[in-house]
């Protein structure tokens, strides 16, 4: 990457951006800058202070091909080609354009954000006496140039026409480029004023320059989305969906054959609108998206590859930034379907919506791995393997950090070791997996990922709601209001000074029915079992099922003996994540480890709102 540093007049910046030499990338959003604001930028013109400084782009690079669209307010006719593209200066270059060009009828908007049309005009009389006057010289009035109150029906400002422009002494802005003599020496008889006007506003501000950083055109995608973060500081940071938006939309072969541009936004929607069936999936970026993208087109080429060195499978974000259009279209297809097949894979887990999903992330290679492996993925025993990897990515929390080379890792090592293909290694992912005991202890809140997998586990488990006799599947999930709530009540332990530590831990917490959760109040777990079997009409051994279905020692609860149920329900959660891990659990508690394992969740303090004890 090069550049230069030039510096134009902004006159030619004017001309520049009217004739579409000058252009925006896709990526820039909206102008949106408000009525003072441009006025204070007209001051600043005036005074000939600096305004900063622009950023440019050369095109001709035909790995970037950015679909270009003109400045806003400029009369560009269709299909011109830009030479430069504006990378910075767009609010500013928008504002001069339309206030100093055409009519000067400049689109923006009042403090409150309401859309206004306003014109720019400079009191010649103040302008003359000095820098110090400008200010109060450049006036904002609406864009029909009659300003007017009480609601409108009274006209305190007329200078709708040129006639009634000079005989109030209001020079139009947008004439300091046109045809400025004209207006001035026609009618006017204050020859003084003229030509004090024309030397000290006029031409000074003709000469008016801003300086400009020009990228040649062999930047690469990655460099304009790095340099546009560094300068865009007052902004929304640039992704590389948008990005991708603006190259996918100037690709030439796809114009050809289709007789319009790609729009990648428009495509999105339809993805999104796919997914809106499926509450598991509402978390999904469009940036995720292209990460699978990513994966599955840096994995073809790297299988295609002959040769020492070939291509790595990758997913950062500037091997996102090289993806063509081809590479899209060829895969959004079967990442549609996979996403979808990802949903019922979750479902299947008792992972039914996005409060409770552990990672959202770890869809990413989920679903790029179903690609690959097509309906072996459905098979009972590469199933159960991908099921395997999915709990220890989970119960091992190791989606939380620089999760990149991980997925790389999963989409070159799950599917063959999940079909048994011969020389298949056990995933990074299924090895770097631990669980401790103690970890029980520091999880008390769903936002941990692990605590999310093991309330999963547990509605796995063949739970079912304590006082109905219902599944807490997908279909009665959502009508019985399930979530997580303490065993022995939050009230009841504080009554009998049970530490936080265990009292929060989901050792102590279990998937119950919002009406079961109100029963159960903030009362002993041996009183409200009672009223429970009452309530219920079942009896005492119906009601020890479905305890024991949850992993809880029902004798623990009839007898209010919090610590020998929190000391067997440690260890049965114990032997559920290993049968799900595939792998034994350390029983670290009383071995010199600290049972106030916090480490993990330094910033955990959200409480749960569901607790009626």
């Amino acid at each position: 990457m090069g550049f230069q540093t030039p510096l134009y007049e902004l006159s030619e910046y004017l001309k520049w951006a009217q004739s579409g030499k000058i252009q925006l990338p896709d990526f820039q959003r909206g102008y949106k800058w408000e009525d003072e604001r441009i006025r204070q930028l007209l001051v600043t013109v005036l005074r000939r202070h600096p305004l900063g400084v622009v950023m440019l782009l050369n095109t001709g690079n035909d790995q970037i091909r950015f679909k270009p669209r003109p400045i806003e307010g400029a009369s560009v006719p269709a299909g011109t080609k830009a030479e430069l593209l504006l990378l910075d200066g767009q609010q500013r270059l928008t504002s001069l354009t339309q206030a100093l060009t055409g009519d000067g009828v400049v689109h923006t908007m009042d403090s409150r954000g309401k859309r206004i049309d306003r014109r720019y005009f400079i009191d010649m009389r103040l302008a003359v006496e000095g820098d110090d006057r400008i200010d109060e010289a450049v006036l904002s009035l609406p864009g029909d140039g009659i300003e007017r109150t009480n609601f409108g029906k009274d006209i305190v400002l007329d200078v709708s026409t040129p006639e009634k422009q000079r005989a109030a002494g209001l020079f139009p802005v947008n004439l300091i480029f046109g045809d400025s003599m004209t207006w001035l020496l026609t009618d006017m008889n204050d020859l003084g004023l003229i030509k004090a006007f024309n030397d000290e506003v006029i031409k000074p501000t003709g000469t008016y320059t801003i300086p400009a950083i020009e990228l040649d055109k062999d930047t690469s995608k990655g460099a304009v989305a790095t340099v546009f973060e560094k300068v865009n500081v007052g902004g929304l940071p640039l992704n590389v969906f948008e990005l991708l938006t603006a190259t996918f939309a100037g690709d030439p072969a796809y114009y050809e054959s289709h007789g319009t541009d790609f729009r990648l936004n428009d495509d999105w929607k339809e993805t999104q609108a796919k997914f809106a069936a499926y509450p598991v999936l509402a978390g999904i970026e469009n940036t995720d998206f292209l990460q699978a993208v990513t994966l599955l087109t840096t994995r073809k080429r790297n299988l295609a590859h002959i040769g020492p060195r070939p291509p790595a499978v990758s997913a950062k974000r500037e091997d996102v930034l090289k993806l063509t259009l081809d590479d899209y279209l060829e895969w959004v297809g079967p990442l549609r379907e996979a996403f979808v097949w990802a949903s019922d894979f979750l479902a299947d887990r008792h992972v039914f919506d996005t409060k409770f999903l552990p990672y959202p992330k770890q869809l990413v290679p989920l679903a790029a791995i179903r690609v690959v492996m097509g309906h072996d993925a459905d098979l009972l025993g590469p199933c159960g393997k991908l099921v395997r990897w999915f709990w220890c990515g989970i119960l091992g929390e190791l989606y939380g950090g620089a999760i990149e080379t991980r997925f790389v890792r999963d989409l070159e090592q799950v599917p063959e070791w999940a079909t048994g293909e011969a020389g298949s290694v056990t995933p990074n992912t299924v090895n770097d997996a631990t669980f401790v005991e103690s970890r029980l202890h520091s999880l008390r809140t769903r936002n941990a990922a692990a605590y999310k997998g093991i309330y999963a586990l547990l509605l796995g488990n063949g739970a079912r709601d304590w006082m109905e006799d219902k599944a807490l599947d997908k279909v009665q999930y959502v009508s019985l209001a399930v979530d997580i709530h303490h065993i022995f009540p939050k009230k009841w332990c504080e009554s009998q000074s049970i530490d936080d530590e265990r009292r929060e831990s989901i050792v102590n917490k279990t998937a119950i029915s919002a009406v079961t959760n109100r029963t159960i109040g903030g009362a002993a777990p041996s009183s409200y079992l009672s009223k429970i079997e009452q309530k219920a009409q079942i009896d005492a051994s119906k009601v020890d099922g479905l305890l024991e279905a949850h992993l809880v020692p029902s004798q623990s609860l009839r007898t209010d003996d919090f610590d020998t149920f929190f000391v067997e329900r440690r260890k049965r959660l114990c032997d559920l994540v290993e049968e799900a891990m595939g792998k034994a659990v350390p029983r670290d508690v009383g071995h010199g480890a600290s049972e106030d394992s916090t480490q993990f969740e330094i910033a955990e303090i959200e409480e749960l709102p569901d607790e009626a004890d």
